[in-house]
């Protein structure tokens, strides 16, 4: 900004979209790799692969209302990993939040799968949100001519979890149930905690309910390794059911083949019960697994890596690799 004659900072004023655009691809010409090569907009009709106009409008009840929910799915070597079950959760998150889609569900699927199409990107995630919509700035949806459907391809090069991380117990008040069980857009507890768990050195933290049991991390499941060598997970009746954490539910039992795990079952578990399991991780869709190896100032089991946490991890990582939950992106 300039500064006029008084010393007062000089605000442009851009009377047309062309100076705006030409303003957003300044932004853009310095990028080296566009991180995010392809958004899809209801409110555009289309499939959007210049990042100068990937954009919200100011107005849609999911920027200053917080009235939105979201998904995602991760994105291996061309392939949706367990896209349907992550799209079916969107739709219960929706119906929880009572936004109607402007589209059905196979047109939502669609729609994801020729986006990520278009971005030619083989590894990363994709994401995606329903939104009460634009219309104007009151707390009821009631003006929004009708719900709006986003999506984008984010351009990641993930790789699997193999290092231990520490973490600690959140001050942050977690979500009521009706929230916690809905994946919408409302995360400020989230961040908050995230950011609590970084000024003390930490990756992330645990939040524990009112009831002081151990609920979940930020955006993560949380699982433990009991010394009976059971895979020991907290109900799901008060926090987010992970479709990651579900799925490795699944796979577990292969590893009871191996004598690996005896059991796998949900537990309430104070803080003291979950500190004295010998192995500790985080799981959801970006990890898919991450170990935990220290909880505030205690070490968990030894402080090392569990073997029975890695194979858990290789179960996952090999299902997001060449599993049956996975669709192929008919890139061309």
């Amino acid at each position: 900004m300039e500064d006029d004659v008084a010393g007062h900072h000089r605000v442009p004023v851009y009377s047309s979209a062309t100076e705006v655009v030409e303003k957003l691809k300044e932004k853009w010409s310095s990028v080296k790799k566009q991180p995010y090569p392809a958004m899809y907009s209801s409110v555009f009709g289309g499939i959007i692969l210049d990042p100068t106009v990937m954009v919200i409008p100011i107005d849609d009840h999911m920027v200053h209302r917080g009235h939105g929910v979201f998904d995602t799915a991760m994105l291996m070597d061309g392939y949706l990993y367990e896209l349907d079950a992550h799209l079916d959760r969107f739709l219960r998150s929706a119906s929880k939040a009572k936004i109607t889609s402007p589209l059905p569900r196979e047109t939502l699927r669609s729609i994801l799968i020729q986006m990520t199409a278009a971005s030619k990107c083989k590894r990363g995630s994709i994401r995606y949100w329903l939104s009460a919509g634009p219309g104007n700035f009151l707390l009821s949806p009631a003006g929004c001519p009708e719900a709006a459907f986003y999506a984008v391809v984010i351009d990641v090069d993930y790789s699997q979890c193999k290092e231990g991380v520490k973490v600690i117990t959140s001050t942050i008040p977690m979500k009521p149930p009706l929230f916690a069980t809905m994946k919408n857009v409302n995360y400020i507890q989230n961040v908050l905690s995230v950011m609590e768990a970084e000024e003390k050195g930490a990756f992330a933290s645990i939040w524990v309910d009112d009831q002081g049991y151990i609920a979940e991390g930020p955006n993560v499941n949380v699982a433990f390794i009991s010394k009976g060598k059971e895979l020991l997970l907290p109900p799901f009746d008060k926090i987010l059911s992970g479709c990651t954490v579900k799925r490795l539910v699944a796979l577990a039992p292969k590893l009871i083949e191996k004598g690996l795990l005896k059991a796998i079952r949900t537990a309430h578990m104070t803080i003291d019960q979950a500190k004295d399991s010998d192995e500790m991780m985080f799981v959801g869709s970006g990890l898919p697994v991450m170990p935990i190896v220290q909880w505030d100032d205690q070490l968990i089991g030894d402080g090392k890596v569990g073997e029975v946490t890695l194979a858990l991890s290789d179960l996952l990582w090999e299902d997001m690799i060449v599993g049956p939950e996975r669709i192929q992106v008919p890139y061309n």
